[in-house]
């Protein structure tokens, strides 16, 4: 076998078990307070840009998952619908648009927003973490404190993703994410982070589940369409539990 794909696969189990040694007991307790907010009637959103959205997108309206996630749309930022490419990576940056993203979106206060940023460092993810809080919005921060930690602010506060966040949770990854090296290449390669911050966010989701069904309160998940009865089963509960989703229209 490769020694590089062997490594790769590696670093990721030996990250994964990092997250499940030092990061559960701070999922779980924000497991557990999302779902004491969703019993008092709060409705979840999460958002991320760029290659952050993936996580993001990884949780939503997909088989096996909470219907009751919903994206917070920033367009521009998207990573696979942007173009050119690099244009989300530049709005990210910009200071400013976190305050429109929330002025236009349906999140009020007592609801929760969980917030991707794996550097932490961004205008837009920064802002819209400090300015939800500040508008009486839970807000769950999933960052890497050794990204954060050797990078400067892009906010004019000076400030990051981890000052802003009611709970955060380490996705682990080294500053810069790459993972392996080789002779020949002048930069790591291969990133993990987009691994690491999707098990995180599948482990949160369940948690959340988990915690409302214990309060007797209906956590509806989405069965894959691609069963027979799937598509029935998924109109039924979006209908019944329409006042907490807003990704369909």
């Amino acid at each position: 076998m490769s020694q590089l794909l062997d490594s790769y696969y590696q670093q990721i189990i030996s990250l994964l078990e990092k997250i499940r040694e030092e990061e559960v007991p701070t999922i779980d307790k924000a497991a557990q307070a999302i779902a004491e907010r969703v019993a008092q009637g709060a409705r979840i959103f999460a958002f991320g840009a760029s290659h952050s959205s993936l996580p993001v997108q990884d949780i939503v309206y997909r088989a096996g998952g909470l219907m009751l996630i919903n994206p917070l749309y920033a367009p521009g930022v998207e990573a696979l619908t942007t173009r050119p490419t690099t244009l989300g990576s530049q709005m990210e940056q910009m200071p400013g648009y976190a305050e429109v993203v929330l002025n236009n979106a349906p999140l009020k206060e007592g609801d929760v927003l969980i917030v991707v940023s794996v550097s932490g460092r961004n205008a837009l993810p920064v802002e819209l973490a400090r300015e939800a809080r500040a508008r009486g919005i839970f807000v769950v921060g999933l960052t890497s404190s050794k990204y954060t930690e050797a990078v400067t602010s892009r906010v004019p506060d000076g400030t990051k993703l981890k000052d802003h966040a009611d709970i955060l949770i380490d996705n682990q990854v080294d500053a810069g994410d790459a993972v392996l090296s080789l002779e020949g290449v002048p930069q790591k390669f291969t990133p993990a982070s987009g691994v690491t911050s999707t098990a995180i966010l599948h482990s949160l989701s369940a948690g959340i589940i988990e915690n409302l069904v214990s309060q007797g309160i209906s956590a509806p998940v989405f069965l894959a369409a691609n069963l027979d009865g799937g598509a029935d089963w998924n109109a039924q509960h979006m209908a019944e539990n329409k006042d907490k989703i807003f990704y369909l229209n």
